[in-house]
């Protein structure tokens, strides 16, 4: 039996309660020859009967990865896919049927793209409008993404596709040494920037990375999400995250403490400058408190420099 031209991989922790909608998006896909793996990271909910509920479909494939960990099931999804190129949609997101097929066929068209994803929507909870407070750079936080409606190659890595809708070479994900398991959510902590990351590496390798708007994916806004705290914690692992993927890159050092610094000053600045402006001025608090993650951690990793090396 030929192997499928694309893998579209879910990896998902506990999210049963939209995990049905997201395998049934792909499941519904116009392109032909793909498959899907949907891989279980250590769920302790109805996941399982979930997926086994469409087992019947034989492109559907389950997987159990015990080891907690968004890269890690990540990596593990691609070692198990049979095709080329990888496609990942987010457990709460849902793709539009012509997602696989647009990807495909920026592939098939360019033999240096390394990785390709698309335009994001929002689907907000029922009866709910996006708060006064929620600015438009927050939502992106929430997975929103457009650059338009054209195909767009990707230069800088802070514009690189959402991971809820990435697609990825096999071949280049496993010269990168897959996923960066340092990075990315683990259980409930909100560690991000491996996509960012493997981006970058792309960049440096001389491949090419695209936004492709006609691969839609409509993501679920869960209602914890529409609360300033969480907006609050996700900045802070941010925080976080943006220090690791410097420090990995080999730019640690007190370099981290002048740049955090000053983003602190800036975006405490700006909380006072637009106190009577809520959304700008949440944004703002947002985002300085991330700085303080991204101090603490580089101050962590000038005392215990070791404890990079051997992430790394």
């Amino acid at each position: 039996m030929p192997k499928p031209q694309i893998s579209a991989i879910i990896c998902t922790h506990n999210r049963a309660i939209y995990l049905g909608a997201a395998i049934d998006s792909l499941l519904r896909q116009t392109f032909v020859d793909y498959e899907v793996i949907v891989v279980d990271n250590a769920s302790n909910d109805q996941t399982q009967s979930v997926v086994e509920a469409r087992l019947q479909d034989s492109r559907l494939k389950y997987l159990y990865e015990p080891q907690l960990g968004l890269s890690v099931a990540r990596n593990t999804g691609a070692i198990a896919a049979q095709a080329e190129i990888l496609a990942y949609l987010d457990d709460d997101a849902e793709a539009s049927e012509n997602w696989l097929s647009a990807l495909h066929t920026v592939y098939q068209e360019n033999s240096q793209l390394a990785i390709a994803g698309g335009k994001v929507t929002l689907i907000w909870p029922p009866q709910t409008a996006p708060p006064r407070w929620l600015a438009p750079e927050l939502a992106a936080s929430l997975g929103a993404y457009d650059l338009g409606e054209r195909l767009v190659y990707i230069e800088q890595s802070g514009l690189t596709p959402r991971g809820l809708n990435y697609s990825v070479r096999k071949q280049f994900l496993q010269d990168m040494g897959g996923f960066d398991p340092n990075l990315g959510r683990i259980g409930k902590n909100l560690l991000s920037n491996e996509e960012m990351h493997l981006t970058e590496l792309a960049l440096q390798a001389g491949k090419q990375v695209a936004y492709v708007p006609q691969a839609l994916v409509a993501h679920n806004v869960a209602p914890d999400r529409l609360k300033p705290s969480w907006h609050l914690n996700r900045s802070w692992w941010q925080g976080i995250s943006e220090c690791y993927r410097e420090q990995v890159a080999g730019c640690a050092g007190f370099v981290q403490i002048q740049r955090g610094s000053e983003r602190l000053l800036r975006g405490s600045y700006k909380v006072i400058k637009y106190c009577q402006d809520p959304a700008k001025r949440f944004a703002n608090l947002a985002y300085a408190y991330g700085q303080i993650g991204y101090l603490l951690s580089a101050l962590q990793g000038m005392l215990r420099p070791e404890k990079i090396k051997r992430s790394a």
